[in-house]
């Protein structure tokens, strides 16, 4: 198993890309805990189920991850536990309103990029701390293609292209006490952050691309367990695009 007795934070965990995540951590041997924003008796049995399952623990944490209070609640919560952090997925995120940039304003700009830029920076700050005890971690931030072609609203594509950026930094800092940092870039995936696409914009995407299709949330989710695992122990401050085949 590529995770085996590894522990990993996996925020937006509830739903999508994330709650894939789960599932696949989990069936790779991985102890999880899985940060979502709303308490749910769904949710939590989900987690139960998938523990049992696959033999490994799975704890459920909520908070605003806007919220710095909220966030540094959490993390106590898990410090609790005096476990090693090895694994910190960064996915929680949003896509804001499908609109030009003309018609895009400040705070909705702002509230895209607190969720999608400045929480992954509150929390891998939290994160590498507890990881740089034991020199050693691994840090995924989810990040897109909008972030490097930047043919997606303007909020969301500068939001993740910050995310590119500052992954970029941050593997260069944290190397030195063992910590890798990438960022995974997927493509058009199948969840409901993308369910609100016109028809025509979902053919637009779907023509560039190789293989005709969406992604399902476990190919995304399969990336990233790999790069968090061991097995790239050899790839730091990459951005790996897991697009379906989009070429230039």
């Amino acid at each position: 198993m590529l995770l085996d007795g590894k522990n990993a934070l996996i925020t937006g965990s509830a739903r999508g890309i994330g709650n894939a995540m789960l599932h696949v951590f989990a069936r790779e041997g991985a102890n999880i805990w899985a940060f979502a924003r709303t308490k749910s008796e769904a949710f939590e049995q989900e987690c139960e189920s998938i523990s049992k399952q696959y033999g490994v623990w799975i704890k459920p944490l909520y908070c605003e991850l806007t919220d710095r209070e909220s966030v540094k609640l959490a993390f106590k919560q898990l410090m609790a536990d005096k476990q090693p952090l090895d694994i910190l997925i960064n996915n929680a995120g949003a896509m804001g309103q499908d609109k030009m940039f003309q018609m895009t304003s400040e705070d909705e700009m702002r509230s895209i990029f607190d969720i999608n830029f400045f929480a992954v920076i509150e929390l891998s700050r939290l994160a590498t701390r507890l990881m740089a005890r034991n020199k050693a971690g691994a840090v995924v931030n989810i990040a897109s293609i909008a972030g490097i072609d930047g043919d997606s609203r303007l909020d969301y594509s500068a939001a993740k292209a910050a995310v590119i950026a500052a992954t970029r930094k941050m593997a260069r800092e944290l190397v030195s006490v063992g910590i890798r940092v990438n960022a995974l870039a997927p493509g058009l995936t199948d969840t409901d952050l993308v369910a609100g696409l016109s028809e025509k914009v979902e053919q637009e995407q779907l023509s560039k691309i190789l293989l005709k299709r969406k992604a399902k949330p476990e190919e995304i989710a399969n990336v990233a367990a790999f790069l968090a695992s061991d097995m790239a122990s050899y790839v730091v401050g990459q951005v790996w695009r897991a697009d379906g085949g989009i070429l230039s």
